[in-house]
């Protein structure tokens, strides 16, 4: 089969490389997809970079998620028929930019049939992470204002809608007057080209004064930083990663003093702690994008040899929506 691999850690465009490679076999317990769609993340860059929190053995496949068709079952595994449609996470080193990968059996999960196979897998992760952060976490609440960091990305896009279908109100930050258009267009209510306008100002000015009740914030750096200085009473920042690349360091005498809360969020932990929370997510987001509420923003469909530039440009903070592989 086809399928990328990266054998030396540096930036993905220079070190995928897309090689001929056995098809694996599932063991027990495990599951062997035909991938049809294989959404692109920003970890898949950390992870080429050698940057990522799990580092896989090289030679090693990235790609976190995908939408496949089951090709064969392993010993012990029931529930799951051949040839059904499903989404899952990859389990690494054989991640999804490939044609076949081998999966546990417990991450599979129906995809839903309001999305085609470009959208279904970019539902997974990103929704997931939207959900968890948003409800599990933030307890967000309808009348409540969301501020929500990178709204025209992968993350950002995800939270924008789940905001929107919790009843909240939705103030997006980006960056560029396209990401602004694409923001409005996913639906939130005010958007803040941060190159521009000075994002703080504006929730003081929309909420009277009051800050966010909720900041998502897959940025760090110094998004999280000026976010503490418009953040309301009892407000809970939800910290999802750190693509500006900064790590912020919290002053927890600001948080004290100002009563807030600060929420880490790692969605992958809920796969082994709590699986029956993310299948109960899982029907919630599929209940979501039956009703319409909820549509994955793919803006490109690339196919499998075009894998290590669309990678390439989401590290890059250079694209907008979800860049999906088709194989």
């Amino acid at each position: 089969m086809k399928a990328w691999r990266v054998h030396e850690t540096g930036e993905p465009r220079t070190v995928m490389r897309l090689d001929e490679a056995p098809v694996p076999e599932p063991g027990p317990g495990q599951v062997r997809l035909r991938v049809r769609a294989a959404n692109v993340n920003f970890p898949d860059a950390m992870l080429c970079r050698g940057q990522y929190q799990i580092r896989p053995p090289l030679p090693f496949t990235p790609g976190v998620e995908m939408c496949g068709e089951v090709d064969a079952l392993g010993e012990g595994v029931t529930g799951i028929e051949a040839g059904a449609r499903v989404i899952s996470p990859a389990a690494l080193p054989g991640g999804a930019f490939a044609q076949y990968a081998v999966v546990p059996a417990e991450g599979v999960l129906p995809a839903p049939d309001a999305l085609d196979d470009a959208q279904a897998a970019a539902l997974h992760i990103g929704y997931q992470t939207g959900w968890f952060g948003l409800h599990r976490r933030a307890a967000l609440r309808p009348g409540e204002t969301l501020l929500v960091h990178a709204a025209s990305g992968g993350v950002g896009s995800a939270a924008v809608q789940l905001g929107k279908a919790a009843g909240a109100t939705v103030i997006g930050v980006v960056g560029g007057a396209d990401k602004a258009k694409t923001a409005r267009e996913l639906g939130a209510d005010i958007v803040v080209d941060r190159r521009t306008k000075d994002f703080v100002a504006v929730v003081k000015e929309a909420t009277g004064g009051r800050g966010a009740n909720v900041v998502y914030d897959p940025v760090g750096g110094d998004a999280y930083a000026r976010s503490t200085k418009c953040i309301a009473f009892e407000g809970r920042i939800v910290v999802v990663g750190f693509t500006s690349g900064t790590v912020p360091t919290p002053g927890l005498n600001h948080a004290l003093v100002k009563n807030y809360s600060i929420h880490g969020l790692h969605w992958g932990l809920y796969n082994t702690h709590d699986p029956v929370a993310v299948r109960h997510a899982h029907d919630e987001l599929t209940r979501l994008a039956a009703d319409g509420e909820v549509r994955p923003l793919v803006s490109e469909r690339v196919p499998l040899d075009g894998a290590a530039d669309a990678v390439q440009r989401v590290a890059d903070g250079a694209t907008v929506g979800r860049l999906v592989v088709l194989l």
